[in-house]
């Protein structure tokens, strides 16, 4: 028999409401292992007992009046301890305004990621939310899924499985893998055998289905959500949304809230490159952050209440003009008619372009943040290239597993292309450092990442370095093949609206509207639009403000 693995454990420490504290976390004694500790060095010799027991700590929460360190120089001590672990000031009513003034400022620097009036009553649900939140959150990204959706069984090393589980657990679905000795391993590859099919890796199994082996992330899709033959869209829609990104879910969701039909179409994981987002702290109404899946799957519930359709996997391979003057959006599985279009595709991070870097994709190499890897980082040297906010929120989220992360970029600073919260963040995080004016040229292993060998771009000099993880996250590419040359786009690519539409494409000397492409109905929202900000709110606006547009475009 395994052995059984501890509950996570609760730790609240305080000098004065140790017991009240523990009355009112009594509603997750069932899930969570309830600890107290009086003082920040009891709490050290707690956390040493509870990892020396198998176990490891989710939650510390403190009132900020500790007998024997300051509350913020605490946190630091514990963080060392168990850096996967939320942190969170729980101030009596009596000392909530006194407190803050001091300590809220280490909210910005990522001191601690919630600073609360400790509960007064019974039934303190805005408390236990925000206590929940913070639990959930470490669950998703830290803790194995006690309830799996999909079982993933392989050796380790396998990229394919990467790619699966990483689609996955976008997707919004707890997964986990085995390998082929275990026995969850074993009762896969038995089915698999017993149905006379051959065992390759990974072998999958998703939603209850039987397990099979997949050869692409796309077969993944099909199994779950069926191939774009399997549905019809029989009627012509007044709008169809290419991409379910930021941009593409709000207009997803401002679309079917107005009353429009309305169908979305998405080739890969809804949520696009901010779903690869392990924490959003800028969005507008979430203080405490939310991470891009999360974001992303409450955005697709919230659309497909007012009557969205939602067709993942759909790779859009061609847009043409049809009868009527609708537009034919044509797929592998079949063609959607539409009386509107708007393009939200996004963009792509661009490649290295290094061979060697190439091949060890999935083994250790990774582009974009994704989250499921950062688990396989713990006490890795990791590295992570790019200067914007996915690179500073995917170097925070890795510095709770790996021993270092450097942010590697080849302008001299970080403050042209980072929000300001992340480089105060990632400033007091003695696990992360930033290599300015470098570049990765090599990187090679046995079978792995284990070395990279980086260009000073001022001396010119290159060193090698041990490396567990490369994260590549290294500006945008758009996703605009698919498109006709009536849609006109600039010179990187991207799609052309509004006063950017060239004078030759005006009608009757007036630009297009804002949002509006050259080609009449098609619109386009968020990365993919030319000029626009590269920021999850900008785009979530840009898709709220297209439909307006869609609506007097529709109007007879």
């Amino acid at each position: 028999m395994p052995t059984r693995v501890p509950n996570p454990t609760i730790l609240l420490v305080s000098a004065q409401h140790a017991e009240f504290l523990l009355d009112e976390f009594g509603r997750y004694a069932r899930d969570y292992d309830l600890r107290t500790a009086g003082s920040a060095a009891e709490t050290i010799e707690v956390v040493l007992a509870v990892k020396a027991e198998g176990g490891t700590v989710a939650l510390f929460v403190q009132d900020g009046d500790l007998p024997d360190a300051h509350p913020l120089e605490a946190f630091h001590h514990w963080r060392k301890k168990v850096p996967t672990a939320r942190r969170v000031i729980a101030a009596p009513y009596d000392r909530f305004l006194v407190h803050a003034a001091e300590l809220r400022p280490g909210l910005a620097k990522g001191k601690y990621d919630a600073y609360l009036l400790m509960p007064r009553g019974v039934r303190d649900e805005e408390f236990h939310g925000a206590i929940t939140e913070m639990l959930s959150d470490w669950g998703s990204t830290v803790a194995a899924p006690e309830v799996e959706t999909v079982r993933i069984v392989s050796p380790p090393g396998h990229p394919l499985t990467t790619a699966v589980r990483e689609y996955t657990e976008r997707m919004g679905m707890p997964t986990r893998v085995f390998a082929p000795e275990t026995d969850e391993g074993r009762e896969l590859v038995e089915e698999v055998e017993a149905a006379g099919r051959p065992v390759t890796w990974p072998l999958v199994r998703t939603m209850g289905r039987p397990a099979y082996a997949p050869t692409t992330v796309r077969d993944v899709a099909t199994q779950i959500y069926g191939a774009p033959g399997d549905f019809k869209v029989d009627t012509v829609v007044d709008l169809a949304i290419v991409g379910a990104g930021p941009a593409g879910l709000a207009a997803a969701v401002y679309g079917g809230s107005e009353g429009l039909s309305t169908v979305v179409l998405e080739a890969e994981a809804i949520g696009g490159q901010a779903g690869t987002s392990s924490m959003i702290r800028n969005y507008l109404g979430f203080p405490r952050g939310i991470s891009g899946m999360r974001l992303a799957q409450r955005a697709r519930n919230q659309a497909i209440r007012f009557g969205v359709q939602f067709f993942t996997g759909w790779e859009v391979d061609a847009l043409e003009r049809g009868p009527e003057g609708h537009h034919l959006l044509r797929t592998e599985g079949g063609v959607v008619e539409a009386r509107s279009v708007v393009i939200a595709t996004g963009v792509a991070y661009r490649k290295l372009g290094r061979d060697s870097i190439e091949a060890l994709v999935g083994l250790g190499v990774t582009y974009g943040s994704a989250m499921s890897v950062a688990r396989e980082m713990e006490g890795a040297d990791v590295v992570v290239v790019g200067g914007g906010n996915s690179a500073g929120q995917a170097a925070i989220h890795l510095s709770r597993f790996a021993r270092s992360v450097t942010i590697m970029v080849r302008r001299r600073a970080l403050e042209e292309t980072m929000s300001s919260y992340l480089i105060n963040e990632m400033s007091y995080n003695p696990r992360i450092t930033v290599q300015t004016c470098a570049e990765v040229v090599d990187g090679g292993g046995e079978g792995r990442l284990e070395w990279l060998e980086v260009r000073d771009l001022e001396s010119g000099e290159v060193a090698r370095r041990e490396a567990g993880g490369l994260f590549l996250l290294l500006g945008a590419e758009p996703h605009c093949d698919w498109l006709p040359s009536g849609v006109a786009r600039d010179s990187h690519g991207f799609v052309l609206t509004g006063r950017d539409v060239p004078p030759s494409h005006w009608a009757d000397g007036l630009p297009p509207a804002n949002l509006a492409t050259t080609m009449p109905g098609v619109f386009a929202v968020g990365d993919i639009r030319a000029g626009s900000m590269k920021r999850v709110a900008s785009a979530s606006g840009e898709g709220a403000s297209v439909v307006p547009l869609v609506h007097s475009w529709l109007a007879p």
